[in-house]
């Protein structure tokens, strides 16, 4: 069985993310969705909150699981028994940090593979980041994310005013 981890913060997950987890779960058996627990990236969504969020974003794909994880990715990897890690290319500018990524994921555990994929044109502008800019300053961000993340970023962006 061919299984993937597709990483990330995920903070919040947008329809980008969703485009390449739901190709990914054609491809795959299984696919591990692991959110990221980095506090570096002081996120606007805590762990548990993001989880939940992609939980019910992807529930209705029959082997995808969403986790949650704080160590090294081929750590993770290994412990789920995955053999491909997932990670998405929107712009060439993506490239060469996914490239030096993969080379040290490769160094550090030879037996996983790194694929990439890129998301639907519709959606390679986009990034999360863009939708936490957009929804905070009232755009209208509802083609770009499912109707529950758009209502937790408007919960969020009301609390904050």
């Amino acid at each position: 069985m061919v299984s993937a981890i597709y990483p990330g913060t995920f903070d919040p997950v947008t329809n980008g993310h969703l485009d390449l987890i739901v190709r990914a779960s054609s491809l795959f058996e299984r696919v591990v969705v692991a959110v990221a627990f980095n506090q570096a990236k002081k996120p606007l969504f805590g762990i548990d909150e993001r989880v939940a969020l992609m939980e019910e974003a992807v529930g209705h794909l029959a082997g995808v699981d969403v986790i949650r994880f704080d160590s090294l990715l081929v750590t993770c990897a290994l412990e789920q028994e995955v053999s491909v890690i997932l990670r998405g290319l929107r712009a060439v500018s993506d490239f060469e940090y996914e490239f030096q990524l993969a080379g040290m994921n490769r160094h550090l555990a030879p037996e996983l593979e790194t694929l990439f994929l890129t998301p639907a044109e519709k959606y390679g502008f986009l990034s999360s980041s863009l939708i936490k800019e957009s929804s905070a300053l009232g755009g209208d961000v509802s083609k770009l994310v499912p109707v529950h993340v758009q209502n937790a970023l408007v919960g969020k962006f009301r609390k904050g005013k």
